[in-house]
């Protein structure tokens, strides 16, 4: 059985008529998805409650001061 067998994709496309970068933009942000353990989410879901901020603020604070301690142990 080869890949293709049971698959939904062809073997091949015609990319004939594609345009070359139509999507591409310059100044575009990518947003890197981050994935939490669950146990690890329910408790900073807790705490951000508790202190009446958005999950995302408490995760961008946290990870802000591990960078802060690790350019301060790498500057020595």
């Amino acid at each position: 059985m080869t890949l293709f067998q049971n698959s939904e994709m062809k073997r091949e496309y015609d990319f004939s008529g594609a345009v070359r970068g139509k999507f591409y933009r310059k100044d575009a942000v990518l947003r890197v998805p981050i994935y939490l353990d669950t146990k690890v989410q329910e408790r900073l879901q807790r705490l951000a409650g508790k202190k009446g901020k958005a999950i995302g603020a408490i995760v961008n604070q946290m990870v802000r001061k591990e960078i802060d301690l690790l350019e301060e142990l790498t500057s020595n």
